[in-house]
């Protein structure tokens, strides 16, 4: 089942681990940072934002 969700849906699941990575590196480089709950909300939404931008653009070379 998630493989064929992999093959019908390649950039939404390029979307999706980039975005995941991007989170998890975001969330560790701001471990010291003292940021309000909501402060780290938009900063997570703005970077899987971002990582579907990332993702659209690099499709433009095919």
């Amino acid at each position: 089942m998630i493989r064929e969700f992999m093959d019908h849906h390649p950039l939404v699941t390029s979307w999706i681990g980039l975005a995941l990575g991007m989170v998890i590196i975001l969330l560790w480089a701001a471990k010291d940072v003292s940021l309000l709950p909501s402060q780290r909300l938009w900063m997570i939404i703005a970077t899987i934002g971002l990582a579907g931008l990332c993702v659209w653009i690099l499709r433009w070379e095919e």
